[in-house]
């Protein structure tokens, strides 16, 4: 359930691109033009256009929009005419680096994308940076996060809907036992949980409610300040409700002191066409304020524009 409003009738790619080479001319830049163009079309649209402004100007898009933009405005508006899988690709490099390192995005790249979303998040990764997604997760980890994030993007997952309600039963015990003597990394726990499809995990966690009486996140929270626990309750999250998963980034973000707008950022460009409508429901329901009103109050000027664009807002 996407939230990007893409007009009845769309310009050629060739007309397109023609005025983002007019946006990116002249004295300063046209940055409403540029938002009424990348944030009103969706992924196909915006790989024509990429494709077609590089045989008409000889030029990537990409590095004019690098070139002509600057800040959280750049990045949202790069990230977002990226192709998913090369954006996915980019991310997931980015967060091996020391610098902007982060075992969540890794997490939620493998565990919020279907199985050939990620094969293609693989192949993309392979093509950009000439080594395997795998090989920088296993180098830039360590411990326990490497236990159980290479499992994770490694995954091939079953997409179907069929269920086996005894093994559900037996894992949930497996996975009780396992939390209950605090044994959260056994490789039993990391097998279930990075190998699993989600409707299997789901009735897993079901039959593991049910049984025991608690969701399996709050047993999760025995200790709340183990960071390693922080990540597998996001992974199950992730797993079984992403909307919930990514209300929660949001409201941090938006609700840190000065914002996270790199969070802000990635969730919006990557959720806008997939399930956007669902998160801005959590969102509403969790903060008694719509989404809409939450980044308009902590954002400005063309960034600001061009998140509301993308989450659908009036006529942004």
């Amino acid at each position: 359930m996407a939230t990007l409003k893409v007009p009845v009738h769309v310009p050629s790619p060739s007309e397109d691109a023609e005025q983002l080479r007019k946006a990116f001319e002249g004295w300063g830049t046209n940055e409403q033009l540029i938002i009424d163009i990348l944030a009103h079309r969706n992924a196909a649209q915006r790989n024509s256009i990429r494709k077609v402004y590089g045989e008409a100007y000889g030029e990537d898009l990409l590095k004019c929009l690098e070139k002509e933009l600057t800040s959280d405005f750049e990045r949202a508006v790069l990230l977002f005419t990226l192709d998913s899988a090369e954006r996915d690709a980019h991310l997931a490099n980015e967060a091996t680096k020391k610098c902007t390192s982060s075992n969540w995005i890794l997490m939620e790249i493998a565990c919020c994308r279907s199985s050939h979303e990620l094969l293609n998040v693989k192949k993309a990764y392979h093509a950009r940076y000439k080594k395997s997604l795998e090989e920088d997760v296993a180098h830039h980890t360590t411990g326990e996060y490497r236990k159980l994030l290479v499992p994770l993007v490694s995954a091939f997952r079953y997409e179907g809907e069929e269920v086996n309600m005894t093994l559900a039963k037996s894992e949930a015990k497996i996975l009780h036992d396992k939390i209950s003597d605090k044994h959260y990394t056994d490789e039993e726990v990391i097998r279930i949980v990075s190998t699993r499809s989600k409707a299997q995990l789901n009735a897993t966690l079901n039959h593991y409610n049910t049984s025991f009486g608690n969701a399996i996140n709050k047993d999760l929270k025995a200790d709340p300040s183990d960071e390693f626990l922080k990540l597998l309750r996001a992974v199950i999250k992730c797993l079984t409700t992403p909307e919930q998963y990514f209300e929660k980034v949001l409201r941090q973000a938006i609700n840190k002191l000065g914002s996270d707008e790199w969070a802000l950022t990635r969730v919006v460009t990557t959720r806008a066409e997939v399930d956007m409508v669902r998160i801005k429901e959590a969102y509403q329901r969790r903060n008694s304020i719509p989404l809409e009103q939450a980044i308009a109050k902590d954002t400005s000027g063309d960034y600001e524009k061009f998140l509301l664009a993308l989450i659908g807002a009036g006529d942004a």
